[in-house]
């Protein structure tokens, strides 16, 4: 189990926060329902997947699907499958590469908002 103390926050967005464990070098990605265990390589391996996730692509072959999520994040176990937006795509993006990000991310866009408008 980790001390507060050792935890350091990298980057944080609307949907979640990445941190690192000093003491034990272990990622912590939380992002809406999902929670994250990560090490240094795992982490890599992970950043570099989000990093260069073909969004169009994704969105395009599954444009008839009846899910809102079209982005698919597979995991280690064959039958677990991670679904995204773009908007949480892009979001996961800056979680993991927080080289231009403010840890607490002040700007909100009106693509932040998940809201459909019903005019009447």
């Amino acid at each position: 189990m980790m001390c507060r103390e050792h935890i350091k926050v990298l980057s944080k967005v609307k949907s979640g926060e990445l941190s690192l464990c000093k003491e034990c070098k272990v990622y912590h990605l939380e992002f809406n329902n999902i929670y994250l265990e990560l090490t240094q390589v795992e982490f890599d391996k992970f950043k570099d997947y989000v990093e260069n996730i073909e969004i169009d692509y994704w969105e395009h072959k599954y444009a008839c699907a009846k899910v809102r999520r079209k982005i698919p994040i597979p995991s280690m176990q064959p039958n677990l499958v991670l679904m995204f937006k773009r908007q949480e795509i892009n979001e996961l993006k800056a979680l993991v590469n927080p080289v231009n990000t403010d840890v607490f991310g002040t700007s909100l866009y009106i693509s932040d908002i998940d809201y459909t408008l019903i005019l009447n």
